[in-house]
Formats: structure tokens, sequence, C-alpha cells
């Protein structure tokens, strides 16, 4: 691809807080013009480029339910020091935690913690949902949707959870998420039990095995274990099992999967994915050589995945994956057409709550002052009302937009606001389309003095999705980050 004067580059990093390891990757992502100079200015990231990987290393921890901030901190400055990059160049990228780590006394202060350590637009997630759909992308399973007719699904497994997330045709239509990983019994090489997670315990009773720290187990016992918790997850993915039955029920963390089409081709990434790459251990010094299950299991659910009519192809990006796509493929850029006040962001973890604008409420005033009202008080009983701001205010529908139906509709929406949420200094609000700079003038007008105004287009958003605006990194344009916890209502499947 031919690099055009007007292009730019931001750098991004991705940080990834596991179960089991943690890592950090720097990358660029190049901004590129994608309109004609006939239409409104509209930026796109067209490439993306790894500058620099960390080793993985074995996530620090100062007891068994407390994350270590200082350890993560020392090696992630370090790694910044390798890649010879400071964290205020940084304009995109995120911090997740990811797995059993997530569950954590202290998990969400340190999340947040270093996002604001690691640069100006370094935002913090956690969430199965959006770990999978992440792992998916980096391992190259949305990218791998384009080039079949049916769905691939991507199972990252790492220490303490499998993320599920399933593509068609370059979109997300499902993601589900398991207690299965490799650390969830751990275990010596001799067969002696160390510890075993609490949420593995379901499925284990469920699944006739009691399991104590101390007792003894044979490779025999363990190879049976394996089998059968690789068995409920894969027979599930493929249709061949539901979440009424118990043992499938007890390995679900969270809601079960919409109805789905069916999987052409799964791959698995995470630590279970590079073990799968290993030698077959074959009792239990092999099994144990990490202190834990995770050879067994991975080379279980690689046999055991032939079985099915559905292509086990590789991954792209194995351990790597959930990083890689924290990193290069979270990020997107909104429009130029946009009205801002620069010294409202960054604004992290903003919950969306959705409008739709049709031409009968913009025929109607009275109906559009319902519509409004209504999305206001319910999101004022979502959301914190002493927010500033509470939410962003996610706009579709708007075509045709005269200059009446602008005003009539930024009067309403700035006078339900404030009703609302009168101790609010910010009002954010997110436009499908390109009309961001009309309506965030408009709105300005009423707010006078008042609330500061961010108001960006370009932006698909839904109910349930939280938002990071960042800086300005290319004139006027701002990195935005959607993050989707959750697709489990919102399949959307192409007839093939």
């Amino acid at each position: 691809m031919t690099e055009r004067s007007d292009d730019r580059w931001i750098l991004s990093v991705g940080i990834d807080i596991g179960t089991s390891t943690t890592k950090m990757i720097v990358s660029r992502l190049r901004l590129m013009r994608t309109s004609s100079v006939l239409s409104l200015p509209r930026y796109d990231i067209v490439e993306r480029e790894l500058l620099y990987e960390s080793p993985i290393y074995s996530t620090p921890l100062k007891s068994a339910d407390e994350v270590d901030a200082d350890g993560i901190w020392q090696i992630l400055a370090r790694e910044y020091e390798h890649a010879a990059v400071r964290p205020e160049e940084l304009k995109s990228g995120a911090v997740i935690i990811t797995g059993e780590t997530a569950n954590k006394r202290n998990a969400k202060r340190i999340l947040h913690l270093l996002a604001e350590r690691s640069g100006d637009f370094v935002v913090a997630t956690a969430g199965a949902d959006l770990e999978g759909l992440l792992a998916g992308k980096g391992a190259g399973a949305e990218e791998r949707s384009l080039r079949i007719r049916g769905a691939v699904a991507n199972i990252d497994i790492g220490g303490g959870t499998a993320n599920a997330a399933i593509f068609q045709r370059g979109k997300p239509i499902g993601t589900v998420t398991f207690h299965v990983g490799g650390r969830l019994i751990q275990v010596d090489t001799g067969g002696a039990i160390t510890e075993v997670s609490p949420s593995i315990r379901r499925w284990l009773n469920a699944s006739g095995y009691r399991l104590e720290p101390g007792q003894r187990v044979s490779f025999e016992v363990l190879q049976q274990i394996c089998s059968a918790m690789s068995r409920n997850m894969l027979d599930y993915l493929a249709g061949y099992a539901s979440a009424d039955q118990e043992p499938v029920r007890a390995l679900l963390l969270g809601e079960p999967l919409s109805p789905m089409p069916p999987i052409e081709e799964w791959m698995v990434s995470g630590g279970i994915g590079r073990l799968m790459e290993e030698a077959k251990p074959n009792g239990l010094a092999d099994t144990a050589v990490h202190g834990d299950i995770g050879p067994l299991l991975a080379h279980t659910i690689k046999e055991l995945s032939s079985r099915y009519a559905i292509r086990l192809v590789k991954p792209d990006q194995t351990v790597r994956a959930t990083v890689i796509g924290a990193g290069m493929q979270s990020t997107e850029i909104s429009g130029a057409t946009v009205h801002l006040d620069e010294s409202a962001l960054p604004i992290r973890n903003l919950p969306v709550q959705k409008l739709e604008v049709t031409p009968h409420l913009l025929a109607h005033t009275e109906h559009l002052a319902q519509a409004v009202s209504q999305t206001m008080r319910t999101a004022a009983g979502l959301f914190d009302a002493e927010a500033s701001p509470p939410f962003a205010l996610a706009i579709s529908g708007l075509r045709p937009l005269t200059y009446a139906s602008l005003q009539r509709l930024s009067e309403t929406i700035y006078e339900s606001f404030i009703a609302y949420f009168p101790s609010s200094g910010v009002i954010v609000v997110v436009c499908e389309n390109d009309i961001a700079k009309a309506l965030g003038q408009a709105l300005a007008k009423r707010a006078g003095a008042g609330p500061k105004l961010v108001c960006i287009d370009q932006i698909k958003v839904e109910h349930g999705d939280y938002i990071d605006l960042g800086q300005p990194v290319a004139g006027s344009m701002i990195p935005v980050v959607v993050k989707t916890l959750a697709f489990h209502n919102r399949v959307e499947v192409t007839d093939v």
C-alpha cells in the first residue's frame, strides 16, 4: 500500500495481565484518508505494524487473591525502556486483565493504575467477552472468516479460562467463556495435587471427581479429567451438547451462546495453543513440568478436535493473541467533522445509551421529546448521575436532517440532559453519520458557559458498549476504543 503525504502514524501499546503470564507489545497504527477530496474527511487505520514484543513473564502475585502492582509495573517500566518508547508518546492501546486474574481482590484498582501510568490514552479493560474478541482478532480468526463461507471460532485458553469468539464474514457473532484452563488444577511431578481453583470445583463435582490439595492422583485420572473437560467444551461449541446438561452448565462462565451458524473452522490460541505445538506428555513428569495440567490439557484438546467435522487450523498467534488484539485491533478513529472541547479529554470507560431518531420523531416535536426524555430517564437509572460525563448518548438514524430539525433535536437533547443530569460538566454525543460538527455547535450554543461538549461521528456503538475517547491525533479526529463486553443478544448472521 502506497504511503501518502497526509497519512499519519500513532504509537499503540497492548498489555495483557493473565492468570499465568504477563506480556506487552508496542505497535504503530497508520491512519490514511479513505474519503475523496470532494467528501468530508474520513481517516481509517489501514496498517498495523508490530514494533516490539516483550518476553513472556509469570504474572506476579502477592498472594492467591492479590495482584502485585509494583511487580507488574517494574516489568512494564523495564519493557518500555527496551522498546525505546516513553509512555507519553503513546496515543492508543489497552491494558487488559484476563482469566482468573480479573477476579483478584485488587484487580480493578491495579488495572486503572497501570492504564494511567502507561500513556495519555491507554485504556483499562476487563471482561471475558472482550478478552475473547480481542484474542480472536489477534489470532486471525476475524480475518480468516472473510475467506471462507462458514463461521470461524477462536478458542483462547490460558491458565484459568477459555474464551471463544465466533466470527462470520469479518463480524463477531458470538462469545462464550468456559472454566477451562491449564492452572485450574495444579499438580507436582509425583501426582500430588497442590491447588484446585474454586471455579472448577462445580464441574468436578458434577462429573464425579473429588480433588483436594495433598491428594495424589494418577496420570490416567488426569487424562480422564482433561478428556471430559475438553469434550464438554468442544461438544457445546460444535452443537452436540446444550447448556441444560449440568457438566456443560458448570463449565460456562456467564451466559450461554445464542443460536449460532455451524462452525466450519476453529483454532486454539493462548498458552494452551502454544503447548499444543510442543511434545505430548506421556506421564506425570511431562504433565507437571509447569506445575499444572496445561500440557496434558493442550494435547487432549488437539486430539479430540480431530473427531469433529470442523477443521482445526493454526492461529496467527497463540500466547500473544490477546495482547496483539489489545494493542493493534482495539482502536477506531472518529470522523473529522467533530465538535469537541479538548480539555474534557481523555475520557475512559464511558457507558453508552442509544437513541434512534426516526423521521417520524423529527416531524413530531412531542414524540421526539418523549423519546429523548425516556432515554435520559433510563440512563439516569442505570448510570451514576453525579459522574461527569455520566454516559455517552449514541444517536443513529439521522438522515435526512434539515436545519430546523437539527435545531429542534439539539434543544430537546440539551434540555432533557440538563433536567436529568444537572451537575454534569460534560455532554458526550456519538453519531453514526457526519453531523457531529453541526449538532455539536447547536448544542454548544444552548450550553453557553455550561457543560463542555464532545460530539463525534462515524462511530457505531450499541447499548451495553463502553467507549474510551482519546486526545486528537490528526487535526480534530480522536482515537476511540469501543469495548463491546457481550454479544449474546446481538447475533447477526448473514445468509450463505
